[in-house]
């Protein structure tokens, strides 16, 4: 029942102290999914990305108290366990949601992805017999759920089946077995609900983070339930979400590197920002349009800011004008809004940047005129001179990457990336600066300084 209009999730897990997985991953989920995370602690583990180096199971009665006092007061709009540890535990949890009767998600968590056990053997059956029928959904991966079924699982198929027998046979409403494990290309889940199979297909990825990945699906999940959304629609969305999480993990530690809940908010707020930003941008540019039209290139001007490390990848990341700034008669004017995507050329030079100095975030570029560059010095700005002439044939032959190379070589003459890189064109190419700078309004600035000097 719920007591407000904010929903309300309920957690009932082990802590990770390394911050990866456990409760910790799910409070994150909670938040970026819009929903208010509340806890019921049953263990606290002492663990990093490497290994569990101990674990301390709360008394059973503990974690019953936590559970009423949050549906007490705040209410329970969909809950989820995660680490349960021990049978006991198992049987009180399963006494109190059969009382309260709130929607219970199940992520039946036995082994850390370090390999440690986190659900002793005795519980299993305590897991099987007492909670999941009071399951909504469970959420096994292949090795989970072949301990819950007792079948063996090699493929989409055996999952199938799998995902039945947990409905069929233990009671769960749902069951959702996750792909992870199959390998291919794609990660496949099937959802067994309502005598239908759901099938959830993701590209698989490679060089993500996985620690608490098991935690953060099944809490955006529950997040979803708790919204009121259907439980397919709860989990096309959380299966978008647990990808990016993924996708965007945190490279830290020595050992499996945990997800990243946050990037299913910071990507679109960090566009939204930049948008805002290179808006700014362009309206100083053109309050000084006459200052710098004689200075337009002839195949006009973009000014970018890319998103934030380490969300910023390819040009879809970066905002720009859409059909650049052109010259019209004395004066300048933006084409069209600003967007991601809009720059593929300007945009490849921050991107180049970032991968050197990834608070370099933004660039413009204007006409080659050597009173230009003469002022940047005098103004006592970085500036680099990078012929294209110089370029390696096997660079110049690959798509996209003229511009990595150009702030590559620049780097490496300045020792860091410059305020400034001009080049004196090429076959077919213009002769072009590029201002750089952490915001689309400080190169801006940098523009009105430099061509107020030249005057």
């Amino acid at each position: 029942m719920r007591s407000s209009r904010i929903p309300v999730a309920l957690t009932i897990a082990g802590s990770d102290s390394g911050g990866g997985a456990g409760i910790e991953a799910d409070l994150k989920t909670f938040a970026v999914m819009g929903v208010h995370g509340t806890v019921a602690i049953t263990s606290v583990t002492a663990q990093n990305t490497k290994e569990v180096i101990g674990v301390y199971d709360l008394p059973p009665d503990a974690v019953v108290k936590q559970i009423e006092a949050v549906y007490e007061d705040l209410g329970v709009d969909a809950a989820k366990t995660g680490m349960l540890s021990n049978s006991e535990i198992i049987r009180v949890v399963a006494e109190t949601v059969r009382r309260l009767k709130f929607p219970l998600i199940i992520d039946p968590v036995m082994i850390a992805k370090s390999g440690a056990p986190l659900l002793r053997p005795d519980a299993i059956k305590s897991l099987i017999e007492d909670l999941i029928p009071q399951a909504l959904l469970v959420t096994p991966n292949v090795p989970e759920a072949e301990k819950i079924a007792g079948i063996r699982i090699k493929d989409l198929n055996d999952a199938k089946n799998a995902a039945k027998l947990i409905v069929k046979e233990l009671g769960a409403r749902a069951a959702i077995v996750k792909g992870g494990h199959l390998g291919g290309e794609k990660s496949v889940d099937v959802l067994f609900y309502n005598d239908e199979y759901h099938i959830y297909e993701s590209p698989r990825i490679t060089e993500g983070c996985t620690h608490g990945t098991g935690c953060g699906f099944s809490a955006a999940i529950t997040a979803n339930v708790a919204k009121g959304l259907e439980l397919p629609e709860a989990i096309r969305i959380a299966k978008r979400f647990i990808t990016m999480a993924i996708d965007y993990g945190l490279k830290v530690g020595g050992g499996h590197c945990p997800i990243n809940p946050t990037a299913w908010l910071m990507i679109p707020a960090e566009k939204f920002k930049a948008i805002e930003d290179v808006e700014r941008a362009v309206s100083i540019i053109l309050e000084n349009s006459e200052l710098i039209a004689p200075y337009m290139p002839e195949v006009g001007m973009n000014v970018v800011e890319a998103i934030e490390y380490p969300y910023a990848r390819t040009p879809e990341d970066v905002i720009g004008i859409e059909g650049r700034i052109v010259r019209v008669r004395n004066n300048i004017k933006a084409v069209g809004p600003a967007r991601p995507g809009a720059s593929s050329h300007v945009a490849r030079a921050v991107l180049a940047a970032m991968d050197k100095d990834p608070s370099i975030r933004a660039a413009l570029n204007i006409g080659y005129d050597p009173s230009l560059i003469n002022a940047a010095e005098r103004l006592g700005l970085k500036v680099v001179f990078v012929s294209r002439r110089e370029e390696p044939p096997d660079v110049k032959a690959m798509e996209g990457q003229t511009m990595q190379w150009m702030v590559s070589e620049a780097v490496r003459r300045a020792g860091k990336v410059p305020d400034v890189i001009y080049d004196d064109g090429d076959l077919g190419k213009e002769p072009m600066i590029k201002i750089f700078g952490h915001t689309a309004v400080e190169v801006a600035k940098k523009l009105i300084m430099i061509v107020k000097k030249a005057s």
